[in-house]
């Protein structure tokens, strides 16, 4: 393996942090194939890495193989999913669950599938969420059964998160793809994290500090890509992903 996507302290059997950088905002609003997403809650990069290789237990031939993209806050995880979500749209992404109310812009199925807090727990007690956690007072999960329908009818299938969701879902699908993204510097990382100005220095600095932990992990995943272009990043997924099937 080599070196590494929507925390705080989770809830007892979840981790402790989420997709999208901590659970925050993604970079940038993402587009989706409404109609199909809509229904499914219901019940110059560098590549470091060696070429993707199946683990054992991995799917037949006529199934795909799960790709999970994750990397430390604010790599730019979500910048690359919506321009793959725009460039390639043969590529099923997966959409989370999420207790916390919609913001302005976002659509029930798009951003997030949203729903209350009797549901969500529901919904992991039955074993339904392949991943979960609670940041910030809100619970968020990937629902498992659309993730794996995919799968099994051999789609193209993309899964951004982060570094503790990654983790649960290789526990829970030790055959998936990892990818780790990684920024071009520390330098870089740390003006993406305080480039805002809008959080106080000791935000700041946690952030930070879970950064560089989220950096530490890199060599649990199978591959890692640096983000020096999001659209060459792009275009080393689209080869991964495509080479997983």
């Amino acid at each position: 393996m080599t070196a590494a996507g929507g925390g705080a302290p989770a809830e007892a059997g979840a981790p402790a942090a989420r997709r999208q950088a901590g659970r925050e905002a993604p970079d940038q609003p993402f587009a989706s194939d409404h109609a199909d997403q809509g229904r499914d809650l219901g019940s110059g990069a560098d590549q470091r890495a060696r070429p993707p290789q199946a683990r054992p237990g991995a799917p037949r031939a006529d199934h795909s193989r799960l790709t999970v993209l994750s990397g430390p806050s604010g790599v730019g995880k979500s910048t690359v999913v919506a321009e793959l979500r725009s460039s390639s749209p043969e590529i099923w992404i997966s959409v989370s669950a999420t207790t916390r109310k919609p913001r302005p812009g976002e659509l029930n199925g798009r951003e997030y599938h949203f729903v209350d807090e009797n549901e969500f727990d529901r919904m992991a007690a039955a074993g339904e969420l392949l991943e979960y956690a609670e940041f910030a007072g809100n619970k968020y999960g990937t629902p498992r059964e659309p993730v794996a329908r995919r799968v099994a009818q051999g789609l193209p299938t993309l899964l951004e998160i982060d570094l503790a969701g990654a983790r649960q879902v290789k526990q829970a699908m030790p055959e998936a793809l990892l990818v780790f993204l990684e920024p071009p510097s520390w330098e870089e990382l740390v003006r993406r994290l305080t480039g805002r100005g809008t959080e106080p220095p000791e935000v700041i600095e946690r952030r930070l500090a879970v950064a560089k932990d989220e950096l530490a992990a890199a060599g649990e995943f199978d591959v890692t890509l640096v983000n020096t272009s999001v659209t060459e990043v792009c275009r080393q997924m689209v080869t991964l992903i495509n080479s997983n099937q």
